[in-house]
């Protein structure tokens, strides 16, 4: 599976409108384009849905939230360009326009959520519990001031109000699909029978050696199949390179920008006071807590003993279930992480230490500090050097933008931007023709100022774009028109597609000569080494996974699970080769692992249904609303235009 169909599985309506109250609990990464000086501000309007507006503002925190999230699902394989690439900034805008659409449908339906409903919602939230109980009112509005960017309690729950405003309309237009029994149970074993199979791969491969190609049968396929060699449009530019590390290489940062960074930023170089803390909880609620007392005493007293084992006593006795199996070991925790009590207590001690017996609204805990640690301040001298550098590239990003758009704004022509490269002695150079997917001279692979430049008429300059380098003003030189090549152009081509047709055939009928013997051989192994084949097996695997040598097939998966134990295939053909598979095994699924997962699936096939439902409705639903696109805002809030090819936005 791919990063872009993991990126959109499960992207149902519900999920994307409580996303602007899942993903406030993020640290927000804010790309650099997404910045306010690309020139939009945050309170000019990118769309608006029958009168309600939606800011740039509102795109660039849902953006960044959702780049965050990213980020943390798959690490560094995620970039802006990838995103853009992907345009995940017109799907952002696009599920901003359908919430707001949501929001409009769900008010003309009469749908409304009470002050009530906001409460007790907020109460249940695991972001504001802490041991199953809400974290109090001063807490609760310390974690909305933490977050980065702070909210107040007026902006979360107008958000949350919206969101379930939403969940309530989903609920009344789609919440009446259910899915039968039947259809679950089919859909279990879809997914769960497994089977254990013997394979004979026949791969193309293995016969490109024994491949002959004429000119002849490269000129039948040429003339056979020429539209699949047609050379597409190529483009050349001139370009003027603001270089992100020449610009660096000017910055000095002044003592005084170092020092008020390191005050205005400390917290960063903060490690605060942490205690690592065992415990022993005896509940109080619903008991005679006089009772509880003493038998926590009791406990107490065989904590305190010499040579007593904290964590058996743990075990036997602590009936907090979250961490007594762990001796009662509650790890590292800082202040504000539990109760005041607890934490005055712990904090309190030193390392190796048992407390007296500490009352909370939990009940009595005896703790035992494990560990504690100092807070921990980086002094300015130990941090100089790093923020130094990080100021210097952050200045130099911002310098660098700064002269590629004071260079556009003053370049007319062509020959302007050659001389005003060479007045501020940016580097200017002519590429030669490519494709608009091939990497682009001294450049590299850089698909946004690929679609820019194909998209310019000659004579145009095209706006500041955003390179691994830096910034790149670029205008059309030349072009060439797309065209079918000739042979001799494409032979190497041609040559490789007719030896792959060839090797599949031979594959093919390879395979299909032997099949019928491998089906009724006594000894399949030995059958197959005797044509010279290996028969691979494999673990136990479901439908999708991926075969020795063959990869993942479809057709293996319809033969692999319709044949009986012992049953062999006749030859099945795939992209890379033929195969020829015996089930050694299967595992089929009882009536009982379907009723343990019924409920389960059940809810997430419903929650399918209900998706599309509601995805047509919403679709209907829109064309009755006034809705209004500002493209050329969101140009500026990217600083180029989006990827085109991609759907418009509705």
């Amino acid at each position: 599976m791919t990063m872009l169909d993991r990126m959109r599985r499960h992207k149902g309506w519900l999920k994307w409108s409580l996303a602007l109250v899942v993903l406030t609990f993020v640290v927000f990464y804010i790309p650099d384009f997404l910045s306010t000086s690309t020139g939009a501000a945050p309170g000019q309007v990118l769309a608006d849905v029958e009168g309600a507006p939606i800011t740039v503002g509102t795109f660039q925190r849902r953006y960044a939230a959702q780049m965050n999230a990213y980020r943390q699902a798959y690490g560094g394989q995620m970039n802006e360009q990838l995103l853009r690439q992907l345009g995940i900034d017109r799907q952002i805008l696009q599920q901003l326009v359908d919430e707001e659409a949501m929001v409009a449908e769900a008010r003309r339906q009469g749908i409304t959520v009470s002050d009530v409903e906001i409460r007790e919602r907020i109460l249940n939230m695991p972001a504001f519990q802490e041991n199953g109980r809400f974290i109090g009112e001063q807490r609760y509005r310390q974690v909305l001031q933490f977050n980065t960017p702070p909210f107040t309690t007026t902006e979360f729950e107008d958000n949350l109000r919206r969101a379930l405003m939403i969940e309530k309309l989903r609920t009344s237009v789609a919440g009446w699909i259910r899915v039968t029994d039947a259809e679950i149970a089919d859909e279990y074993r879809r997914r769960n029978e497994k089977v254990k199979l013997d394979v004979v791969p026949v791969t193309a491969d293995a016969f490109r050696s024994q491949v002959t190609v004429s000119d002849a049968d490269l000129t039948a396929h040429f003339d056979k199949n020429k539209e699949s060699y047609r050379i597409g449009e190529k483009r050349r530019i001139k370009y003027a390179l603001v270089d992100v590390d020449k610009v660096r290489a000017s910055i000095e940062v002044p003592d005084a920008d170092v020092e008020a960074f390191y005050r205005q930023n400390q917290s960063q170089y903060t490690t605060p006071a942490q205690v690592r803390a065992s415990h022993i909880l005896l509940k109080t609620e619903g008991k005679d807590e006089s009772a509880v007392r003493a038998r926590a005493e009791e406990v107490l007293r065989q904590a305190k003993a010499p040579g007593a084992d904290f964590e058996a006593l743990a075990k036997q006795y602590s009936e907090d279930e979250s961490n007594k199996d762990r001796g009662g070991d509650l790890d590292y925790f800082g202040r504000g992480r539990m109760v005041p009590e607890f934490e005055a207590a712990a904090f309190a001690m030193k390392s190796g230490e048992v407390s007296d017996l500490v009352k909370t609204s939990f009940g009595f805990h005896i703790i035992k500090v494990v560990d504690s640690q100092p807070e921990v301040v980086r002094q300015l001298a130990d941090v100089r050097d790093e923020i130094v550098d990080q100021l210097r590239w952050q200045k130099a990003q911002q310098e660098a933008e700064s002269i590629a758009k004071a260079v556009a704004s003053a370049a007319k022509t062509p020959a302007d931007l050659e001389r005003l490269a060479r007045e501020r002695s940016l580097e200017f150079a002519e590429t030669g023709l490519f494709l608009s997917d091939q990497p682009i001279d001294q450049l590299g692979v850089q698909p946004e100022l690929a679609s820019t430049v194909f998209g310019l008429k000659e004579g145009e300059i095209s706006t500041p774009q955003r390179v691994a380098r830096g910034w790149v003003l670029a205008t059309v030189t030349g072009r060439q028109d797309p065209y079918v090549p000739a042979l001799d152009e494409v032979r190497d081509r041609v040559r490789d597609d007719v030896v792959r047709d060839k090797a599949n055939e031979m594959a093919k009928q390879r395979a299909a000569s032997i099949a019928a013997e491998l089906k009724t051989a006594k000894d399949f192994a030995a059958t197959a080494k005797k044509f010279g084949l290996e028969v691979k097996p494999t673990d136990l695997i479901a439908r999708g996974a991926a075969i020795p040598d063959i990869g993942i097939s479809e057709d293996i998966d319809t033969a692999a699970f319709s044949l009986p134990i012992g049953g062999v295939s006749d030859a099945i053909s795939t992209p890379s080769g033929t195969a020829i598979i015996r089930v050694a095994e299967r595992q089929d699924v009882t009536e009982d692992q379907i009723a343990a997962g019924r409920d389960q699936l059940r809810d997430e096939l419903a929650a399918q249904r209900q998706d599309r439902f509601f995805s047509a409705y919403l679709q209907k639903a829109k064309s009755g609303l006034k809705i209004n696109i500002r493209q050329d805002v969101m140009d500026q809030v990217l600083g180029t235009p989006s990827v085109p090819g991609l759907p418009p936005l509705q």
